[in-house]
Order: structure tokens, then sequence, then C-alpha cells
């Protein structure tokens, strides 16, 4: 049996702090991206990580998604070492990195962030140093979520890799006798009047447009679909803008677009495996695929607090969740794919069949065809500072759905 959640767009920003930049938080300085070239270093970069686990102070406080802090895993974490979990769930990365600021107040331990936050939070200030050392199961991590650049600047860990999974192209094979091949199903006025298309009500689905010109229009010189300098932003903005005579509906939720699936209001759009699999279970003729162009991917992390009033539990949490059995019944319960790379027979044994819907035994090709979420920020990689912030990103999706 399916124990998926139907879950919400995950750093979906509601438009009051969606404008929140690094500038309005405060950090005037730091405006780079993942901070390897720029020079540039987090605020909390010189805190040093504590060496060893001490007793647990009998509590946890975590901001999280809502369904990462399911009974079924976080009772045997409370029993094995007396750390009471307390969970505020947010309902966006926009509120994770508003109920950060300042570290958390002293108030929260972790936060269950997503890769569209997870900059802001390093560059706030509002997280600091992990000793991944103390993490046994980090070790069994998939090699490129060990140490990506969303959650680890210039060798520093500000946090641990959770659980993961691609924007796949979800499509109706009544509508596609054949696997589309490419995006351009759902930008093409080709397809006008004939197919009824679907994507998130997301500001990061630009970067997912990006992604798409990078191969259907090289001279733009897209090389990374979240540092867009402002001609290759303003590229991928027209062609969402000119995709918009397509779309039946932005959708919020992934129920929403499994009802657009099931009802025949949409026949294709961006998803999450989540949906492709819940669909099937209900006998709707869909597929998924990854077309040529590759596809943006979402990946949690847990990141420490600042002013973590509770680190002994926090890095026992940090222990326990890594773990392949838990990462197994997390994965199965929510719909995503673990990054514990010897969790996949597990998950099969809880749920026959989902280390594969899931994409959990997948080949590094695969996951390297994935363009992962992080925060756009204006100062890119290399230096320079003529990429688009993040704050334009929302302001720029507004007018579009508008």
């Amino acid at each position: 049996m399916f124990l998926g959640i139907r879950r919400g767009t995950r750093g979906r920003v509601a438009i009051a702090l969606a404008t929140l930049s690094l500038t309005s938080m405060g950090v005037t300085a730091i405006t780079t991206g993942a901070g390897a070239s720029s020079g540039l270093t987090p605020p909390t970069a010189g805190m040093k990580a504590q060496t060893s686990i001490g007793k647990g102070e009998g509590k946890l406080n975590l901001i999280a998604w809502e369904g990462y802090a399911q009974p079924q895993w976080v009772k045997p974490f409370e029993q094995q070492t007396g750390c009471v979990v307390n969970t505020k769930y947010a309902g966006s990365s926009g509120e994770m990195v508003s109920l950060m600021a300042n570290g958390g107040g002293g108030q929260y331990d972790l936060v269950s962030a997503s890769g569209d936050a997870d900059l802001r939070l390093i560059y706030g200030g509002d997280v600091k140093p992990v000793n991944v050392k103390l993490i046994p199961s980090w070790k069994q991590l998939r090699p490129f979520l060990q140490s990506p650049s969303f959650n680890t600047i210039k060798g520093v860990h500000y946090g641990v890799s959770l659980q993961f999974g691609p924007n796949v192209l979800l499509y109706s094979t009544t509508t596609f006798k054949t696997a589309p091949t490419s995006w351009s199903v759902i930008y093409s006025k080709k397809y006008k009047g004939k197919v009824k298309v679907t994507v998130p009500n997301n500001p990061i689905q630009i970067a997912d447009a990006a992604l798409y010109l990078s191969k259907s229009k090289p001279s733009l010189g897209v090389t990374d679909p979240y540092e867009l300098t402002q001609t290759q932003f303003s590229a991928a903005v027209a062609l969402l803008t000119a995709q918009k005579p397509l779309i039946a509906k932005y959708w919020n939720l992934a129920s929403d677009e499994i009802n657009l699936f099931t009802s025949g209001t949409a026949v294709v759009g961006a998803a999450w495996p989540y949906q492709t699999t819940t669909l099937k279970a209900a006998h709707v003729k869909v597929e998924e695929t990854i077309p040529s162009q590759g596809a943006t991917g979402w990946a949690d992390s847990w990141l420490l607090a600042k002013n973590a009033p509770d680190p002994n539990c926090a890095y026992d949490w940090m222990k326990y969740i890594t773990t392949p059995q838990v990462q197994a019944e997390q994965a199965v319960y929510y719909g995503e794919t673990p990054d514990n790379s010897l969790a996949c027979p597990l998950m099969n044994k809880l749920q026959a069949g989902s280390c594969n819907a899931y994409h959990a035994n997948e080949p590094d090709s695969y996951f390297k065809s994935i363009k992962f979420w992080k925060t756009p920020l204006s100062t890119c990689d290399n230096g320079k500072t003529d990429c688009i912030p993040y704050s334009e990103w929302t302001n720029a999706w507004t007018q579009i759905t508008g």
C-alpha cells in the first residue's frame, strides 16, 4: 500500500515572503552563488564544528516539510536517544528562511531546507558548520550528495543531505503513443489547442525554461540554469510568457496535478515521480521521462541552526535520519529518492517496486542529468556580478502567471 502524502509545491514562496532578498535579511555584502569561485565566505564559516556528541539535551526542535517527522521513525528515535521531537511544519522555502532568521533565535535546531533556500540560510548566517565525521552514514550517501554545492561551501558542510527527486516530464500515454523526447512539448506553439499543459506554480520554474534554452538556443550561452545574465533571464521569461496560453493550470499541490491528469484537464507537464506512481496506482494511463535536455531536481538537507539550543540531539537526529532503514521509510512514505545508497532493497521490502519507481537504482549518468535547485543570487560562481537574484525571479514569475 502506498503511503505517500499530498504535498505542496516544495519551495513555493508566499508572495509576502518571496520578495525577501539577502539584503533585506541584513546580508548586504554576501551576494555570491555557491561561493567556490568568488572568494566570499559565509558569516559562520569560522565557527568550529563540535568534535564529539555529548549527552542529549532531552528535546529537539525542527523546522520541516510536512511529512518529514512521522511517528513511525520519530518514536523510535525518541526511545533510542531520549530526545523528544517538536516540529514546526513550514509550507514554503520562504517560510523556512523567515523562521530561521537570526539562527532561529535560539529556538530551532535543524531545518529541512531545499536547494532554493540553502544558500539564503548559509549566507544569511543562520546555520553553522557541521562535522560530518560524527555522522557514520554520511559515507553511505551517494557521492554527488556528500558535499554538494547547495550545502557545502569551500569544503565546509552546513548540513547533511537527506532526500531528493527529479522534476520529470509526465505525459498521458493516450495522447502520446510514444514518449516525448524534448521539453519542447510544453513550450511549442504548434501544440496550442492540441495538448493541455501543467507546470508547478513556482519561480524556480524559470530554471526549467533556462535548462531547455541551454540546448535549444545554445547561442544564449546558458551553462547553469540558476545563474542567468539579464539576456538569458529575459529569454527564459519570454519563453514562459509565451507558454501561458498552453497552460491548463499552474499546480500548487501534487494532488492538484493528479486531479488534472485524472480528469484529462492536462495531458502533459512537469511533475515528480510521486504523481506518476499515484496516477498509475489509480489506473490512469501515464508515464514519465527525462527528456534529452535533462531535468532540474530538488534535494533537501538538514541544516544546523547557528544558535541551536540542542546540538547533541541535533547530531543524534542527523545520525539517525541518514541510516538506510529510516531513509527507506521516509522515501516510501513521502514519495522521494533516498540519499543513502543502501536504502534501495529496504524500500522494496516496505513497498514492492518502490526502489525503481523513485529511481533509487538509477546509474550515475541518470543523476548527472539532473540540475539540482540552488538559490539564484546576484554574484555568479565565476565572481561576476551580472546574475539575476531570486527576488527578481519571484517578481517575474508573478507577472508570468498573473
